[in-house]
């Protein structure tokens, strides 16, 4: 099979995309807005960006009515956001939060998950999130015009909060305890259990 990305319409991009770059981590995002408004949305388009300085992105599609996600209108109000990472006990919460609300209503609320008080950024993080990275807005980059097109988020984390239980011996993270889950095409999902070994090459 070849596939003319040049040729396809958005649609069939798409689902080409999100069944093939796979497992995806997901992005817990928490914004507020200027007027206070606390906002909580998943992101599978996400990544590690660089170290030095500590960045990560995240990308939020523009809507089939032009409109951008809540969490990139409260970054570009208020240049703060906390990616909360999800374990599988969360995946559900963090399914119920891509639900389509109207912007200003807070899924902490509307969907009962509790949030926590951020040390250096004003959005709120998930309280039960195992690790949340408290991050500070670098820039937006716009890829495309009107529907389908992108956000591309790019934060600076200033700080983190990892949860105890989360970590081994040797105080570092533990992958099986950590229990991510990665997106799959479709409604699939996958845990981070399944691990294996391969060294690198020296």
């Amino acid at each position: 099979m070849f596939l003319d990305f040049e040729t396809l319409s958005p649609r069939d991009t798409y689902s080409w995309m999100i069944n093939t770059i796979t497992p995806r981590p997901i992005a817990w995002v928490s914004t507020i807005s200027a007027t206070g408004h606390t906002n909580l949305a998943p992101f599978s388009y996400f990544q590690a960006v660089c170290s030095k300085p500590p960045t990560l992105m995240f990308s939020g599609a523009v809507n089939r009515h032009g409109v951008s996600k809540d969490s990139v209108i409260n970054v570009g109000q208020v240049p703060e956001f906390v990616v909360n990472l999800v374990p599988f006990a969360l995946a559900e919460s963090m399914n119920l939060t891509a639900t389509p609300l109207p912007h200003g209503e807070s899924e902490f609320e509307k969907f009962g998950i509790a949030g926590a008080p951020s040390s250096r950024v004003r959005p709120p993080r998930v309280a039960a999130a195992p690790v949340a990275f408290e991050c500070k807005l670098d820039r937006i980059l716009n890829f495309g015009e009107g529907p389908s097109s992108s956000n591309v988020v790019f934060g600076t984390i200033v700080c983190a909060h990892i949860s105890d239980t989360v970590l081994g011996p040797d105080g570092q993270i533990d992958p099986a305890k950590l229990d991510t889950i990665g997106r799959m095409g479709g409604d699939n999902y996958v845990r981070t259990r399944d691990l294996f070994t391969v060294a690198r090459p020296r």
